[in-house]
């Protein structure tokens, strides 16, 4: 039926109207059909560093990082394995993880580091680290975690950053 037609009677008419809805309908559904598979192509991953940094038994957090770890006996000493977070700066740069083991006069027994890759980390970035100590992980060993790294601010010409470092301290956990 042609519009000059379906004009001509009250029936045809109506015809034109329905199949003017019925086109809007399809156009509409269409629409919504292309949406849901376009946002459907944006379904969020889980962040398998996040939950990592999240699951870890014990943790350090202060203004500029958050670091997570575990410790495990691996023969000969002990494994570091854990997450690290910018928290405060554009980015990080050449981030280092060191850790030493002490004796209960404070002495250094041993130490070892470990570098976290990727080598700049953004703001809010969280990357794993790895830390081989060749000493056992007894319980209640004091270790002496130290971070440091080359930290820049967004649009700074080499005044807002610069090299930075902190210093904690943690104990090996009894149960492991």
């Amino acid at each position: 039926m042609t519009l000059t037609q379906g004009l001509s009677t009250a029936k045809g008419t109506r015809k034109i109207k329905i199949d003017a809805m019925e086109a809007d309908m399809m156009r509409y559904l269409g629409a919504l059909l292309l949406l849901a598979v376009s946002l459907g192509g944006c379904a969020a991953y889980p962040d398998v560093n996040r939950e990592r940094l999240e699951s870890l038994p014990q943790r350090y957090v202060k203004f500029d990082a958050a670091l997570a770890w575990e410790i495990r006996d691996e023969w000969p000493g002990m494994v570091i394995d854990g997450m690290i977070q910018n928290r405060r700066f554009a980015y990080m740069e050449g981030v280092e993880v060191w850790v030493a083991v002490l004796d209960a006069a404070g002495k250094r027994t041993a130490r070892s580091m470990g570098f976290v890759i990727p080598h700049q980390l953004q703001n809010e970035e969280i990357a794993p680290f790895t830390v081989k100590l060749p000493v056992e992980a007894v319980p209640g060993t004091r270790l002496r975690f130290t971070y440091k790294y080359k930290a820049m601010d967004a649009g700074s010409d080499g005044g807002g950053g610069g090299p930075w470092m902190q210093s904690f301290d943690a104990k090996v956990p009894s149960h492991q």
